[in-house]
């Protein structure tokens, strides 16, 4: 850290922005998480979360979320809207780290599970100097937590924060870097989406059917390829023109309004954006019998949102199991080994009899695929953690 930098050293905080009045310990999205660090840096701007969830099965790894958490509150007066926004980028990085560690744990991963965000509109204040000033807080945890890209953030940003951490994968260079996550979580989604339409349709190939995909950026662009590629008809929405666009470019797709997607008449629905798009409101219009898709959280409530899609009798595929393949492709990036490319399409392939396994176990127990997911997930960081107490002992 250089000169100017320790004269503007930044905050290192534990608690609540001044303002917030929402509680960290007692808010429902708070989970056994080992650590939460506030950051904040006013020299460039910088607000940031960091939460580790677990690092039981071994270093948390979770993507960096570059969003504008302001922008649905912009009714409200300017210290309102902030407020909120900070509340909402707590609950979305304690529900997100924590379903990196059930990814990672039912991925059969040597990761345990965190998250990160930064506050604000990456069009207007993601400048070099704000993504350094957060790779120095990521180095200053030792290790215990890597970060990666995510929605608003880019490989490019990637390389960035990597000039003042050691933490980060999913690299386009070096000895054990991966390149862009991408391609193999939307490889794990279509393999999901096979798996999903084989157990409740009991149809082993995708021709004819149609897939109704909920966000066309990286991700669900690749899983729309994959799609239409095994014959199947896909129908399209994004909030930003050019996914539409490149999507169109490649072949057919019938795209319809964003607040639509979910309703129209299609045997999958794939959720590829943001989360909480399945909810109470929702929920009742879906009309596909399989929701798999690459987003994450995409229950609004956990529990009833899960039960409630049992209830219709649409099957939901966990989205932290059928999205891990992202997360797959850079595990060897984390333990510095190498791994070839057939060994890590083997690896994203085994998804789909995960999801088979959590499909079974929902019928035979009459529970909700969410919960029963869950319980396995936690089941195995608990057993890892037990093992390690006895070790030590």
């Amino acid at each position: 850290m250089n000169d100017i930098q320790t004269q503007h050293e930044s905050i290192w905080l534990r608690t609540l922005w001044k303002g917030s009045s929402m509680p960290v310990f007692s808010t429902r999205a708070f989970n056994k998480h080992e650590q939460v660090v506030f950051c904040s840096d006013p020299l460039t701007g910088l607000r940031a979360i960091i939460a580790v969830h677990s690092t039981v099965l071994g270093p948390a790894v979770g993507g960096c979320r570059f969003w504008d958490y302001a922008a649905a509150h912009r009714n409200a007066s300017l210290d309102v809207a902030d407020v909120r926004a900070e509340e909402d980028a707590i609950f979305d990085v304690l529900r997100l780290s924590r379903g990196m560690s059930y990814k990672n744990a039912m991925a059969g991963l040597r990761l345990g599970g965190g998250k990160s965000v930064i506050i604000g509109d990456p069009k207007t204040i993601k400048t070099p100097e704000l993504l350094q000033s957060f790779g120095n807080y990521i180095q200053r945890l030792g290790g215990s937590y890597y970060t990666a890209e995510d929605v608003g953030t880019k490989p490019q940003d990637m390389e960035t924060i990597h000039g003042t951490t050691d933490y980060v994968v999913g690299l386009e260079s070096g000895e054990f870097a991966t390149g862009d996550p991408s391609p193999h979580t939307a490889k794990g989604v279509f393999t999901g989406i096979q798996a999903a339409v084989r157990h409740k349709l009991g149809r082993t190939d995708l021709d004819g059917l149609t897939v109704a995909i909920q966000g066309v950026g990286n991700v669900g662009r690749d899983v729309a390829n994959h799609l239409r590629a095994a014959g199947a008809k896909i129908i399209i929405t994004d909030i930003v023109q050019e996914n539409i666009e490149r999507v169109l470019a490649s072949g057919e797709a019938e795209v319809v309004a964003g607040d639509k997607i979910h309703a129209v008449d299609a045997d999958v629905f794939a959720p590829c954006a943001l989360g909480g798009v399945l909810n109470a409101k929702t929920i009742p219009q879906i009309k596909a019998k399989i929701i798999a898709g690459a987003a994450n959280n995409v229950l609004d409530d956990e529990v009833a949102d899960d039960r409630e899609l049992m209830k219709r009798g649409i099957l939901y595929a966990p989205d932290y199991i059928i999205n891990a393949g992202g997360i797959i492709s850079v595990e060897s990036e984390v333990h510095k080994e190498h791994l070839d490319d057939a060994a890590r399409a083997r690896k994203v392939a085994h998804i789909a009899e995960t999801l088979t396994e959590v499909f079974e176990a929902s019928d035979k127990q009459k529970q909700p695929t969410g919960k029963i997911a869950n319980e396995l997930a936690e089941k195995r960081i608990d057993d890892k953690r037990r093992a390690l107490r006895s070790a030590a002992e």
